[in-house]
């Protein structure tokens, strides 16, 4: 799991969405674990989705020194995931996260960086899997609801697990009625490899007299979305998405790590029977992509790229048999 992964996945926990104003002063409403529930985690409790990403450019650097420009001619990706909650009740609850990512990247030119084999190869294979507990707490701070959660997670690769993990939150809702709910928290990361150890969250929906709707969860997405046909929601706008494997070279481990900032529009459609489509396209940016030591931390790195922009294609979809049918 990349650092924004561990980041931005948990980050989900943090989200508010139906919230009812009516709060007790004895309890936590049983609405809001309903919707806590609901984006905690993004996923549905299970899902699959399959990426593909068009040619693109990068140029590159090696220790400090440049290399020549390359082309990734095929990116392609498959994610599964499955969310189970083994306690849920007006005070805390318990939860578990699996996920595997199936990663496919070919170059034009030869480079080992992207491949498991000690020779020169335009082609990696790479597997990816992660393990999460996450316990929540549902109280009160300044006669306002908080959440705290704790989530402790491992990865690793098709032949090792590699890094154990840790994450402390804590949410405040500062508004909730029918047209706006907003929302404010913090993230301590515990892991010695991120970037970003501290990290302020924010979250924003309102409801427009025109049926669209500001979804804001910062830093993960920023979108704007509005229910079509009977069945159907469309999105626009960007959300992060990223990518992370461990490479095996010369008897040391390395993590390829990258961010992606994904503009464009979503389409979910409910099939019925608790099934969700997706489909997703638009124009995929990547600041960089790093290679670094397992043992070093992100800033540490030995390999840098610096793809050019490049259009992005998702399809997936959601199965929820723990919960029941969504209504329109």
């Amino acid at each position: 799991m990349n650092t924004f992964r561990k980041v931005l996945v948990p980050l989900a926990f943090f989200p508010f969405k139906n919230i009812v104003s009516a709060q007790k002063r004895d309890s936590i409403p049983q609405k809001v674990i309903a919707f806590v529930t609901d984006k905690f985690p993004q996923a549905r409790d299970l899902n699959i989705e399959y990426t593909q990403v068009t040619p693109y450019n990068y140029s590159s650097a090696f220790q400090g020194a440049d290399l020549p420009d390359n082309k990734v001619k095929n990116f392609s990706q498959i994610n599964a995931n499955a969310n189970i909650y083994f306690i849920k009740n007006r005070k805390w609850m318990l939860s578990t996260a699996l996920n595997y990512r199936y990663t496919s990247i070919e170059t034009e030119n030869a480079n080992s960086l992207f491949s498991n084999e000690s020779s020169n190869s335009n082609k990696g294979d790479f597997h990816y899997h992660s393990e999460a507990l996450n316990f929540t707490y549902f109280s009160k701070l300044f006669n306002k609801i908080a959440v705290y959660s704790a989530t402790a997670s491992v990865d690793g690769s098709d032949q090792h697990f590699e890094r154990v993990r840790g994450m402390v939150t804590g949410n405040i809702i500062l508004k909730a009625n029918a047209k706006t709910k907003m929302t404010l928290g913090l993230a301590v990361i515990i892991d010695p490899s991120t970037q970003v150890p501290v990290l302020p969250i924010f979250t924003y929906e309102h409801k427009f007299d025109n049926g669209w709707v500001a979804d804001i969860i910062l830093p993960q997405k920023l979108l704007v979305r509005k229910d079509i046909f009977s069945n159907g929601r469309i999105s626009l706008g960007s959300e992060m998405s990223n990518t992370s494997f461990y490479l095996y070279q010369a008897n040391k481990t390395y993590e390829f790590r990258q961010l992606a900032i994904n503009s464009g529009v979503i389409y979910k459609h409910n099939l019925g029977s608790n099934f969700i489509g997706t489909l997703k396209t638009g124009i995929r940016a990547v600041p960089n992509a790093r290679i670094f030591d397992k043992e070093e931390s992100f800033k540490d790195y030995i390999f840098e790229a610096k793809p050019k922009p490049s259009f992005y294609f998702n399809v997936g979809v959601s199965y929820n048999p723990f919960g029941k049918p969504r209504k329109k």
